[in-house]
């Protein structure tokens, strides 16, 4: 989901540093009411946690490029079920900018836009999480038709905002326009395969209990 260098650029890079601050901003109100529930050690846990994760995401599993971007397996609604929508929020924005600091310097203007095609769509799958599983519903006991759910808005959003950014820098070409439609095909991929993720991950959780005392689980996985 990387937005190559050269797509966007010149005075059309503020619209990214725009889109990039209200996706933050969007979270800080999670933060803050995550810090007053359960503690800025948890937090600070959960999101060092995800921060690896999204580093290895995009540094050591498979990625390829496909039509206007790269796909990478990038595991949204498993962050978000496992470690809550704050840490994952933090994990994915910093778990990019050590990934471009650290391995890719030529992708950190594209920072912006990176970072609203990871966020924004995590936002709104918070939203539908919200909407679709009972308030005592522990995460745990989800089945795969919610999980589907998640991981479609989650990855859905992913392809819908890289393909704004492609048509924002090179309008409606008609090369452009297909390989919009070859990364969203194979797109198809990464969301058949994450929820099966998330129900392998929430299984060993449970499984195992233990970590709900460390506080590096989110509460709500084993307990509504």
């Amino acid at each position: 989901m990387h937005i190559e260098p050269g797509v966007v650029t010149g005075a059309k890079l503020i619209l990214s540093c725009a889109t990039a601050a209200v996706a933050g901003g969007a979270f800080a109100a999670a933060t803050l009411r995550q810090i007053r529930r359960e503690g800025a050690a948890s937090l600070l846990a959960r999101s060092v946690l995800a921060t690896i994760a999204v580093f290895a995401f995009f540094e050591v599993l498979p990625h390829w490029p496909v039509g206007v971007s790269e796909v990478h397996l990038i595991l949204g609604s498993t962050l978000f079920l496992i470690l809550g929508r704050a840490p994952a929020a933090i994990g994915l924005a910093a778990g990019l900018l050590v990934q471009g600091l650290v391995f890719a310097p030529f992708d950190l203007p594209q920072y912006g836009m990176n970072v609203t095609t990871l966020l924004l769509p995590l936002l709104a799958m918070a939203a539908v999480a919200d909407r679709i599983i009972p308030a005592n519903t522990p995460y745990a006991q989800l089945e795969y038709r919610n999980v589907l759910a998640l991981a479609l808005v989650y990855q859905g959003g992913v392809v819908a905002w890289v393909a704004f950014w492609a048509l924002y820098g090179h309008g409606f070409t008609a090369d452009t326009m297909t390989g919009i439609a070859s990364f969203g095909t194979a797109y198809v991929a990464v969301v058949a395969l994450e929820p099966l993720v998330d129900l392998a991950v929430l299984f060993a959780v449970k499984a195992t209990g233990g970590p709900r005392r460390s506080g590096i689980v989110a509460p709500r996985v084993l307990a509504a």
